[in-house]
């Protein structure tokens, strides 16, 4: 499975597991992590349970277990770990359903991916000249206009997060801005759009993941497929 980190290797405790996980070091097989979803796609270090094949990433077992984060900006938000009552759980942001770790806020019933919550404010993409800022919603302030992924063409949904170009009105899934499981990797510094005041804190979460393990890259920031939340739709539907 790879190799522990010698006979000193006590292993730490983490809330999400009842027994000590161990550091391995030098992951030499392909190990999914419980937190993110995500497996090991580099020999970056793990903690695990062998007993119950229960993996993290290094950097998703040092993730903050609250979190002050700008798309929420009412509650502080809770990392919470499954079982879920419905089993899963749907994902503010993407709008994708979720197995893994969340931050949650229980008042708003509010969650977001792990991964998610470490969205950069502003991201390059392949298929555009331009940064693309990081909007919590749709960036139309009435709510009515209808946005489409002009990389996978896909309409979105408005109450998704979505990274877009104001003046070039070039809008993307949080998936299909961010494609490699290498993402997540962010610098230091970041610097938010000075015109919109939601996004102006946005790196919040990037900062407080840094104090926490700042030797070590951030949180793997790999999107799961965007989903329109069905739920909300028929919600809508019954306001009409």
């Amino acid at each position: 499975m790879g190799r522990l980190n010698g006979g000193t290797n006590a292993g730490k405790q983490h809330f999400s597991h009842d027994h000590i996980l161990k550091l391995i070091a030098n992951p030499t097989e392909t190990l999914t992590c419980n937190a993110c979803e995500q497996p090991n796609n580099t020999n970056k270090p793990f903690y695990g349970c062998n007993t119950c094949q229960y993996f993290l990433h290094e950097n998703c077992f040092n993730a903050p277990r609250f979190l002050n984060h700008s798309s929420h900006p009412s509650h502080p938000l809770t990392l919470h770990h499954p079982p879920y009552a419905g089993g899963y759980y749907i994902c503010n942001a993407c709008g994708s359903d979720g197995n893994g770790f969340c931050y949650n806020c229980a008042a708003c019933d509010f969650d977001i991916h792990l991964q998610c919550a470490s969205c950069p404010s502003s991201i390059l993409v392949d298929k555009h000249t331009h940064q693309l800022e990081l909007h919590f919603g749709s960036p139309d302030e009435d709510n009515d206009s209808e946005y489409v992924c002009d990389i996978c063409f896909v309409t979105m949904n408005n109450d998704n997060w979505l990274y877009y170009c104001a003046g070039c009105d070039f809008a993307s899934h949080l998936h299909c801005a961010i494609t490699s499981p290498e993402v997540g990797v962010f610098p230091k510094q970041h610097h938010p759009n000075p015109n919109s005041s939601r996004n102006s804190n946005v790196n919040e979460v990037v900062d407080m993941i840094n104090s926490v393990n700042d030797d070590h890259d951030r949180l793997i920031a790999a999107q799961i497929a965007a989903q329109i939340d069905a739920r909300s739709r028929r919600a809508m539907l019954d306001l009409v």
